[in-house]
């Protein structure tokens, strides 16, 4: 016992060397991956560089003056002749004197300046000769600018240019800048309000956007709502079957019912009853929808007055997109400095234009799936096992092939394959024979977790989303709608998407279980549930999340303006590249301001919602 209790501390003690050993060896390598070299920044190239950012970044260019442009000027020959004469230098003021002051062409002058205001900057040039003070041209001197010392002078050696001889006395011209008058906010200051503006309503639509679609997506993500959704085998593959057909269906109408609208409101007075009639109509056909039908044939009465309700919905928004559009227009012209509230208008109803046939076509698939999946569910229940296996065979078969088609025939659009017909065919006809082997050999009678797969399919598309970068995705929507705001919120929304429907998904599965079960057991259906026992405990935290995603949206717009999204990134971008640190500074210094401010209303509204 005394020689194993001996030896354990020595294995462990070899245990944690040999751990060691191997965080060292980690890390040793990490720093030659990443290219660790503290010896670069002690080069004085580096040291200045550096300098030089800090500097402009601590002094941000806030506010400016009106500036003054005075010029001192020194004649000087060049080349030398005896025949012209220098005139004399004023000394009573600033003054410059050049030595020499006779040089042959190229020659090297010193340029001493006398009586500045310490701290000033000069820019020297040179003059030539010219018939007018209006045709005088300068010639730059010294590239960079130089500035006067603490006795308010200066010195500075130049070279003078090889290609102006005069026999007259040539000038060189040191040009100040003074300031005169208030300070006022400078330019700089003017554009970072802008966009820091731009950059506040980019992320908070991005945020309304984002978080509308990902509501309804996070109750399908959540597993706890989704794991005991179960359909027949036979009614899952006739819901899938039906729902391309659904789609094409209620696109095409969508699409008629929005032309027919279109013609219709070309009289505004026309369009105006119409809608108004439809509306009525609509309300009393959702009043009798609301009553409970008896009967034989109740569920198609049912199901006839849900079709009237589409159309006339259908109808209405195309009505009020056509009517829209012509007022928002009108509206942009006769209001003047509030011609916003016009776009505003035009943008919306031009919206409701562009998805209308979307709308159409998710309701075509949703009603044509889920009606064919219902009556099949009803037909594989009433009918004899055998026919049931044979029915849920053959539809297995017809999705298998019809899915792949349509796939492929995607694929072979995007990479433009020629022979389309070669490339579907086969690959659909060989799907079609695997799934009619699955439906052999699967017992129709055993249910198939369709929650479940429809819970796994949105979580790898939110996951998938949210590996992407906005960055990324701004690079893409600049493409597709022009560079600007409107691409970083397309960017940020799809994103937000991405990162809310996951955390309201985990908030919906950490639910208390109680009151589902309370309200289930009063026979409540699914939809019934989710309003009265799932929506009630998720509310709060919702309204946290969407608040502290607004505050990300704002910080990220700031970085997604890099990418051609708009908002005062662009303007951060735009001076670091022309190494305008002063301007950045003032960008960053509105970043932090806006950042702080937000998080701090942020804090506040979530601190009495939880």
């Amino acid at each position: 016992m005394s020689q194993n209790q001996n030896s354990r501390p020595i294995w462990r003690s070899l245990g944690t060397f040999l751990a060691v050993v191997v965080i060292i060896i980690v890390y040793a390598y990490g720093f030659q991956v990443t290219r660790v070299d503290l010896e670069e920044p002690k080069q004085e190239r580096r040291q200045s560089q550096l300098t030089n950012i800090v500097r402009g970044l601590v002094r941000p260019r806030l506010f400016e003056y009106e500036e003054e442009r005075l010029g001192i000027e020194a004649p000087i020959l060049m080349p030398c002749t005896e025949q012209a004469s220098i005139p004399p230098v004023d000394t009573s003021g600033r003054y410059i004197e050049l030595t020499p002051n006779c040089v042959e062409l190229g020659g090297e002058v010193t340029v001493s300046g006398y009586n500045f205001e310490p701290g000033e900057t000069v820019y020297l040039f040179f003059i030539p000769p010219a018939a007018s003070i209006h045709e005088q041209i300068e010639l730059r001197l010294a590239e960079d600018p130089i500035e006067v010392n603490s006795q308010g002078q200066f010195t500075y050696v130049t070279q003078m240019r090889k290609d102006r001889p005069s026999d007259e006395p040539q000038t060189v011209r040191a040009v100040v800048r003074i300031r005169s008058g208030l300070p006022r906010p400078s330019g700089t200051l003017e554009d970072t309000f802008d966009k820091i503006i731009e950059t506040v309503f980019l992320a908070l639509i991005a945020t309304t956007l984002g978080t509308a679609l990902a509501i309804p997506i996070s109750f399908l993500a959540a597993r706890n709502l989704m794991s005991n959704v179960v359909s027949p085998l036979g009614s899952v593959v006739t819901g899938l079957l039906l729902a391309p057909f659904g789609w094409a269906l209620g696109s095409r109408l969508f699409g008629w019912l929005k032309d027919l609208a279109d013609g219709l409101a070309q009289n505004v007075g026309l369009g105006v009853a119409l809608l108004i009639a439809s509306l009525v109509i609509l309300w009393l056909f959702t009043r009798l929808l609301a009553r409970e039908n008896q009967g034989r044939f109740a569920a198609w009465r049912q199901a006839g007055l849900g079709l009237l309700v589409v159309f006339l919905i259908a109808l209405g928004l195309g009505l009020l997109a056509t009517l829209g559009i012509n007022l928002g227009l009108w509206l942009q012209a006769a209001l003047g400095p509030f011609g916003f509230l016009g776009n505003f208008l035009f943008v919306i109803a031009d919206l409701i234009a562009i998805i209308l046939p979307l709308l159409g076509a998710l309701i075509g698939l949703f009603t044509l799936s889920s009606l064919g999946s219902s009556l099949s569910g009803r037909f594989l229940r009433a009918t004899k096992p055998r026919l049931a296996k044979v029915f849920t065979v053959i539809v297995a078969t017809l999705v298998g092939a019809l899915l792949t088609a349509i796939l492929l025939a995607g694929i072979a659009w995007l990479y433009q394959i020629e022979n389309v017909l070669g490339f579907v065919g086969v690959p659909a006809a060989v799907a079609g024979a695997i799934l009619l082997v699955v439906g052999l050999l699967f017992d129709v009678e055993q249910p198939v977790p369709t929650g479940m797969i429809v819970y796994n399919i949105t979580r790898t598309i939110l996951n998938a989303l949210r590996s992407i970068e906005p960055l990324i995705m701004v690079v893409a929507f600049a493409v597709w709608v022009g560079i600007g705001p409107f691409a970083g919120v397309m960017a940020l929304a799809l994103h937000t998407i991405a990162s809310l429907g996951k955390l309201y998904s985990e908030q919906v599965e950490n639910i208390l279980t109680g009151p589902i079960e309370a309200v289930t057991a009063t026979g409540a259906n699914r939809l019934q549930t989710i309003v009265y026992a799932v929506i009630p405990q998720i509310v709060p935290p919702y309204i946290a999340f969407t608040i502290y995603r607004w505050d990300i949206n704002v910080r990220m717009s700031t970085i997604i303006g890099f990418g051609g999204g708009g908002g005062i990134g662009f303007l951060v971008q735009q001076n670091l590249n022309l190494l305008k640190y002063r301007d950045a500074s003032v960008q960053m210094i509105a970043i932090a301001i806006v950042v702080a401010t937000l998080d701090y209303v942020s804090a506040s509204i979530r601190e009495r919602i939880i």
